[in-house]
C-alpha cells in the first residue's frame, strides 16, 4: 500500500483527516463541511456522495480545495513568486511551512525553477534553506 500523504504527528492536519490514511490524489479537499460531504458516524470520516474520502480543512492539510481523486487534479499547479525580491524569503517560508509533506518535494522543485527564472541574481538553494530555518 502507498504511504499516506501526511505522516507523523507534527503536521497540523487533524487526526481523522484522509490525508493521514491515503496517498496523494486518493482523496478530495473541500473548503468546508457541507451536505455534499456528509459525516459518516460509523467510521468518523467524511465522504463525497460517491464515497470518496474528503478533507474539509484545506488550510490545515496544505492543499487547495479540489477534486483530486474524482477528476485527477494535479497536486500543485505552479508556484507564483512575488514580484519583489525583498519579500521572497517571507513568501518562501510561508509556502514551505504551509505545505503538506507529500507535496513538499515537488514544491521545492517548482520554487527552485521559478526563482531561477524570476530572480536570476538569487541563489535558489540559499533562499530555500532560509525558508526552512
Amino acid at each position: 500500500m502507498a504511504e499516506a500523504f501526511i505522516t507523523g504527528d507534527s503536521h497540523r492536519a487533524c487526526g481523522i483527516c484522509p490525508s493521514r490514511r491515503f496517498p496523494s490524489g486518493n482523496f478530495e479537499v473541500v473548503e468546508r463541511p457541507s451536505r455534499e460531504c456528509p459525516f459518516n458516524p460509523e467510521d468518523g470520516h467524511r465522504y463525497t456522495l460517491r464515497g470518496v474520502p474528503v478533507c474539509v480543512h484545506p488550510e490545515e492539510v496544505g492543499l487547495s480545495p479540489a477534486p483530486y481523486k474524482t477528476n485527477g487534479v494535479a497536486l500543485l499547479e505552479d508556484v507564483t513568486l512575488p514580484h519583489d525580491v525583498a519579500v521572497l524569503d517571507d513568501y518562501l517560508r510561508e509556502l514551505v511551512h504551509g505545505a503538506a509533506p507529500g507535496a513538499l518535494e515537488l514544491l521545492i522543485d517548482l520554487a527552485d525553477r521559478e526563482i531561477r527564472h524570476t530572480f536570476p541574481e538569487v541563489d535558489p538553494t540559499l533562499a530555500l534553506r532560509r525558508a526552512f530555518n
